[in-house]
């Protein structure tokens, strides 16, 4: 121990062991390198646990949030490898008797490595722009998900073929013209990719689809909101909350319905059919017309037709011809009357909007009365109110008007016409006696 600490204490042992390592060249190479090594180790250790800390600490006191977000995306942590590549990297142009063939080997293998490490930089910074974007309010109307994946295939083909060359040897140009041979089996392989590329872009130009669109397609049972758009697929969570899963070049190619327009109007359409018995329809006799004067929402249509079939009529009063030849008023107009009346006095009905209260073509159900408008409200639930009231209003008063909504005969409705007085006309019939 005496003689090790004095020979440690001399200054003299440091030229004797480089004549001692000089007379062995494969000792003082892997002398060499096992320094460069812990060198390396020691400059890795003391970058990741204090200069990444002070950079990490720094972000967390500043003012600005996206430098947050880079850090936590781990950015700095994979630059910090950097430092002790670089060092292996130079410094083996230090260590003495380096055979060329293992220079070589080492060097590409750092190189490797170095390329490994900003592609995986850029990864987590590509991440972090998206994580930042997705926080700004354009993000909404303008995703760009799909184009920051795309940028991530080509990062990574680009540093594939640069790694391969490196590994072999080879100029990275020597890699891409042998690539280009096989552009046919490249397209094969990435059909959906090339597809997908072509269709985001197209999203995005001629803004399709944005997320919290409600999206509507068919073809593969989708139903809801959008919550992601990626570079292959759209997600879209259905009204039950699943979720279907459909390839972007699906939005350019196939037929989808988007209810952000309807959303953006500010009103939501109500267009149902009420379909009345065609058999209640009839004129309307005088006192049934007093009668209609009673509601506040026919006075005046009453009075205006009143006007009218006076000044159309005369002729008739006057040749004395029979009132067949008359014009008069009809339970269903006076009906639609009501109802359009109604509606433009509804406070959720938006009257800037189409506004209809139309017939439609007869059917073996009834003659439909079809109420076409827009409600003050987009959301579901209001809207459903909206509508159901309306309606409820509107099955309510139909008798008033001597009318009666058409609904196939149940068997209820048999079993009281078989109790009713019925006289068996074929087995099986029943007709009113």
């Amino acid at each position: 121990m005496l003689l090790l600490l004095q020979t440690t204490a001399d200054p003299g042992w440091i030229p004797a062991a480089r004549s001692w390592l000089a007379d062995r060249p494969e000792l003082e190479t892997a002398a060499g390198i096992v320094a460069l090594l812990a060198v390396a180790w020691l400059a890795n250790l003391v970058t990741r646990r204090y200069l990444v800390r002070l950079v990490e600490r720094l972000t967390a006191k500043s003012a600005i949030d996206w430098d947050n977000v880079v850090a936590h995306h781990g950015v700095f942590q994979r630059l910090a490898h950097l430092i002790p590549l670089a060092i292996v990297y130079y410094g083996m142009n230090l260590v003495p008797n380096v055979p060329p063939r293992v220079y070589e080997t080492i060097e590409n293998i750092v190189l490797v490595l170095m390329v490994w490490t900003v592609m995986r930089s850029a990864d987590g910074l590509v991440n972090a722009v998206g994580q930042i974007y997705d926080g700004l309010p354009m993000a909404k109307d303008r995703p760009i998900r799909g184009f920051l994946q795309l940028f991530k295939i080509f990062m990574y083909a680009l540093g594939s073929i640069l790694i391969v060359a490196l590994a072999i040897g080879q100029s990275p140009l020597v890699l891409l013209g042998g690539f280009g041979a096989m552009t046919a089996v490249l397209m094969l392989v990435f059909k959906d990719t090339i597809l997908s590329v072509v269709a985001s872009i197209q999203i995005a130009t001629n803004d399709m689809i944005r997320i919290g669109d409600w999206v509507e397609m068919p073809k593969f049972g989708a139903d809801g909101d959008v919550i992601e758009i990626a570079l292959h697929t759209v997600k879209i969570q259905n009204w039950d909350k699943t979720v279907t899963t459909i390839p972007t070049h699906a939005f350019s190619s196939d037929w989808f319905r988007n209810w952000r327009f309807m959303s953006e109007s500010g009103g939501r359409r109500i267009r149902r059919d009420l379909y009345v018995d065609q058999s209640a329809i009839r004129f309307l006799g005088d006192d049934e017309i007093e009668r209609f004067k009673r509601f506040d929402l026919l006075r005046e249509y009453i009075a205006g037709k009143e006007t009218l079939l006076t000044g159309a009529n005369r002729p008739v009063e006057e040749a004395h011809e029979d009132s067949v030849n008359a014009r008069r008023l009809t339970n269903v107009g006076t009906f639609r009357a009501y109802v359009f009346n109604y509606l433009q006095a509804h406070p959720q009905i938006r009257q800037d909007m189409t506004l209809l209260v139309r017939q439609r073509d007869p059917t073996p159900d009834g003659l439909p009365i079809q109420i076409y408008c827009f409600t003050t409200t987009t959301n579901w639930a209001e809207y459903e109110g909206i509508q159901s009231d309306i309606f409820d209003h509107i099955l309510a008063i139909v008798p008033e008007f001597g009318l009666q909504v058409f609904q196939h005969p149940s068997g209820q409705d048999l079993r009281e016409l078989r109790l009713g007085g019925e006289t068996p006309e074929a087995p099986g019939s029943y007709v009113r006696s």
